[in-house]
């Protein structure tokens, strides 16, 4: 999966129409995440050394296509200039007069942002009329959102009818890095993969079975996968509907000879709060009546770890716990930490997996932290993302 580089391409004096996604996290108008707009500095920086004239687009939260006002993105435009150094003009608008005149006004070099993308309906809808008129302001297209490469939306997929497209080093860098573990890994290769439910993570599921030597399954998502063997989960959240699919899902793995590893053990709650009762029961014992599994336990931990030492290649998506509670964070932490130590080639699907590596200083020793959760769940399940099609390289 090749994309058109930016590298492949002079930008001296042209009007770029440059996607990023800085959907980030804000309190009290201020951004308390830099991470995405640290992603996205190489490519602004290399647009700008060539003498391009930036035009940055992104959305933030879900507006709806309705203005909001705390959601428009001058605190964004404010953070961009403090990171870059250089001044960043922002407009109220996306299209339009204003955004025409602002875009006139720019010197090689200039980077302006325009007024968050979603506040317009033809956004989401991806209407031909409204992607044209985004176009229209610029000479380029590049796409370096890869968060958002999973929508077929007017600013990811449809400015590039109008416009010739390129992909950003960020989005680059995703798709080598991602392609790398589907294509070409080396083996041993072990995908651990967590969060609640088993019915958001079928398709990845299925596609690594066909790839790796060794699945681990952690979270909550586990529970339902112990359950459909017989076991009792006592209060512990299960998917009913998905028992049959977990079964099917268990047969795959031995036919197709994966060893397939459920917690030996789980850390049970009495509620569902961060200071409930708890206690370590091992799973084909059963969870006791009016306790639930939060977390994998010492020996699930300790297996998991094992797993990922002896392991070449290494995929993460999604915690082994309720991570968000610190005394059933461990399970998570563990995999972070063998990942962190492991001297395998490693990538983790962004989301809470990235926040438990962030969170215990780790972030540096994995050899790629996708910038994407639902995007990168979706390129591991084969898919060819739509803000990606129009990026790549025609075949010769």
């Amino acid at each position: 999966m090749e994309c058109k580089s930016i590298k492949s391409a002079n930008f001296k004096g042209k009007k770029v129409l440059l996607r990023v996604d800085f959907n980030v996290p804000m309190s009290d108008g201020k951004v308390t995440d830099v991470t995405r707009i640290n992603a996205a500095l190489p490519t602004i920086k290399y647009l700008r050394g060539q003498g391009a004239r930036l035009i940055l687009v992104s959305h933030l939260g879900r507006p709806k296509g309705a203005v909001k006002e705390e959601l428009r993105l001058d605190p964004v435009a404010r953070q961009l200039e403090k990171l870059l150094g250089t001044p960043v003009a922002k407009v109220d608008s996306s299209i339009g007069r204003e955004a025409q005149e602002a875009v006139l006004a720019l010197k090689d070099g200039d980077v302006l942002l325009l007024e968050n993308i979603r506040f317009y309906p033809g956004e989401e809808k991806n209407e031909s009329a409204f992607a044209q008129e985004l176009a229209q302001l610029a000479d380029v297209f590049v796409n370096d959102a890869f968060g958002t490469a999973h929508r077929a939306h007017a600013s990811t997929v449809g400015v590039a009818d109008f416009l010739p497209a390129y992909a950003g080093l960020l989005m680059e860098r995703e798709i080598k890095m991602l392609g790398k573990v589907l294509t070409a890994p080396r083996h041993p290769f072990v995908a651990i993969i967590g969060g609640a439910k088993v019915s958001d993570k079928i398709g990845v599921i299925r596609n690594l079975l066909t790839k790796v030597d060794t699945l681990l399954i952690g979270g909550g998502m586990a529970n339902t996968f112990l359950a459909a063997k017989g076991l009792d989960l006592g209060e512990s959240k299960v998917e009913e509907d998905k028992l049959d699919l977990a079964r099917e899902l268990l047969t795959e793995a031995q036919e197709q000879g994966v060893q397939l590893l459920l917690p030996t053990d789980v850390v049970v709650a009495d509620a569902f709060t961060p200071d409930a009762g708890q206690q370590i029961v091992k799973a084909d014992l059963g969870v006791p009546k009016g306790w639930m599994a939060l977390d994998i336990g010492p020996l699930a931990r300790q297996q998991f770890a094992e797993a990922i030492s002896n392991a070449a290649t290494v995929v993460w998506n999604g915690p082994m716990g309720v991570f968000e509670f610190d005394a059933f964070a461990l399970g998570t932490a563990a995999v972070a930490e063998a990942l962190a130590d492991s001297k395998s080639f490693s990538v983790v699907g962004g989301g809470d997996s990235a926040a438990a590596l962030e969170k215990l200083g780790k972030a540096d020793a994995i050899d790629h932290i996708s910038t994407g959760g639902g995007a990168s769940l979706e390129f591991l399940e084969g898919k060819t993302l739509p803000g990606i099609a129009i990026l790549l390289k025609e075949e010769a």
